[in-house]
């Protein structure tokens, strides 16, 4: 219980760190801001909607927010981040309601083609047995004896649609990682070609085999089996054309993000355009460093107090025709002046130092505590089993030591919004358990990691629209163009050829590597 409160004291006294108290204020000052009309209804007026603010790294002051709160704060209150602001008007609140709806329509349509699918599948599946079935149903006792040849066909026919079923299911039924824009071309084609496959040989299935009641059942069961057979071939054909085509590299893309210029290089296959952007999310997320604006604001805040320093005076009146021209002299001898570049250098190296200043006392404080929790460890073994600790017990013990210094760096390096108390405590707790090294656990700290390292409510990506000039469907080409969007940055994509390597051999004779010593008279050997 000592631990619990000296760990609840330590936070309640970095509280001011949080954001929340901030938000709280703005909250009761647009509560009192907000019009009301006589019958006490609130004024229709355009609302701020956010993304929800992170959990702050030390203390939560939401308790303390939640108290001063009315009854109708829900409806009076303007979430603010520090993030982005997108103000919208009652229109644009219809057209989201009715972009929402657009997404219900799209998630009918996909179950609907998963539908489609299973029950194309499972005529695949009933038709072999169909054919065998029916002759001994309808007229079996005008078959011809088969024996021996059919009971062969029939152990043939039932192997045959056990393999088939393991490749379908191993192949087609997997969980999809994504919705895309368009249908896959590949698959809806092989699709076709089962139905119109199946559809045949129901064709002349039903022409010569049930309008003729044919007696010869060696060949109706034959005929089944060749049914088997082609459905294997079929199977063969998708996994050549959905999994085996795309293997090898012909194209190598580039992917740059917008707002900080971090780039990447991947090869791909034959892929359609969609599929090449599916593609590049999935190591977008595993190797990209994770999208951080706080890391932009400084170049923009050091851009817009150069800008407020800069003064233009209109020398010659209104009325004079050289204003212009003066104008521009001014802003080229304050050009001149501009001493800007010593700014970001010296500002970047204080950085630089306060970073390394930084980081020097959290590695020292993190080493200090788990020399202390191994200490703690080696005093409770000899303890009785009741006192002894769990690792979430352990790590509270321990993280009011390191607690100010990791702050202090995460803020420096504006890692806050991205780490909150519970995290660090569960990612200490892990460290404890699986006993790793002090450099282990700030590894996860010292440098951003990807995305995917993070919990999904700080991700800045997760809803993401293709710009493409050429049809999604179409395939990569030399040249080809597109832009992967979401809510804050995007990703362009520029995809370019593999070129074509001729190489060429040439062959040295292993005789031919001897060498003759020369000796100079004046040398000493």
């Amino acid at each position: 219980m000592s631990t619990a409160m000296d760990t609840e004291s330590t936070y309640s006294g970095y509280s001011h760190y949080s954001g929340h108290s901030k938000k709280a204020h703005r909250q009761g000052r647009d509560r009192h801001k907000s019009p009301r009309s006589k019958d006490g209804s609130r004024s229709e007026k355009s609302v701020t909607i956010q993304t929800p603010p992170a959990e702050p790294l030390l203390g939560n002051d939401a308790s303390r927010a939640e108290e001063g709160q009315d009854d109708n704060w829900g409806e009076t209150t303007t979430a603010i981040t520090g993030t982005s602001e997108h103000s919208i008007s009652q229109e644009d609140i219809a057209r989201i309601s009715k972009d929402l709806e657009d997404s219900v329509g799209l998630d009918c349509k996909r179950y609907l083609g998963l539908t489609v699918a299973a029950v194309l599948g499972l005529l695949v599946f009933l038709t072999p047995i169909a054919f065998i079935l029916l002759p001994q149903i309808l007229w079996r006792d005008d078959l011809e004896p088969c024996g021996t040849v059919c009971e062969g066909l029939f152990i043939s026919v039932a192997f045959k649609l056990l393999i088939l079923l393991i490749g379908t299911w191993a192949l087609f039924f997997r969980q999809p990682k994504a919705d895309i824009p368009r249908v896959f071309v590949f698959r809806a084609l092989l699709l076709v070609l089962i139905f119109l496959f199946v559809f045949s040989y129901w064709l002349f299935y039903g022409v010569r085999i049930l309008d003729t009641k044919d007696t010869n059942y060696q060949g109706i069961v034959q005929y089944a089996v060749s049914l088997v057979d082609a459905l294997l071939f079929i199977h063969y054909l998708a996994i050549v054309l959905l999994e085996l085509r795309q293997l090898q590299p012909m194209f190598a893309v580039k992917v740059v993000r917008s707002t900080d210029g971090e780039s990447r290089y991947y090869s791909l296959g034959h892929l359609s355009i969609q599929r090449a952007a599916l593609v590049v999310l999935e190591n977008y997320y595993k190797d990209f460093t994770v999208y951080n604006p706080a890391l932009l604001t400084a170049s923009k805040s050091r851009a817009a107090k150069h800008m407020a320093g800069l003064k233009v005076y209109n020398v010659d009146g209104p009325g004079n025709n050289a204003s212009g021209q003066s104008r521009a002299m001014i802003a080229a001898a304050a050009r001149r002046r501009d001493s800007s570049h010593n700014e970001l250098y010296y500002e970047e190296a204080d950085h630089e130092r306060r970073v390394k200043k930084r980081r020097a006392r959290l590695v020292v404080a993190v080493e200090e505590a788990f020399t202390h929790i191994k200490r703690l460890q080696a005093e409770e073994q000899q303890k009785a089993p009741g006192e002894m600790m769990d690792p979430r017990e352990a790590a509270q013990a321990i993280f009011p030591s390191m607690a100010r210094a990791l702050q202090k760096y995460l803020r420096t390096t504006r890692q806050q919004q991205y780490h909150s108390m519970e995290s660090i405590l569960q990612h200490l707790s892990f460290c404890i358990t699986n006993n790793m090294t002090p450099k282990a656990f700030l590894e996860r700290y010292l440098n951003p990691g990807p995305t995917l390292q993070y919990d999904k409510d700080r991700w800045f990506s997760k809803q993401w629209t293709l710009v493409s000039e050429e049809a999604v469907t179409s395939g990569l080409q030399d040249g080809v163009v597109f832009v992967l969007k979401c809510l804050d940055f995007s990703l362009v994509v520029n995809v370019k050829k593999i070129p074509f390597i001729k190489l060429s051999e040439e062959f040295i004779d292993p005789k031919s590597h001897k060498f003759v010593l020369r000796l100079q008279s004046e040398t000493s050997v």
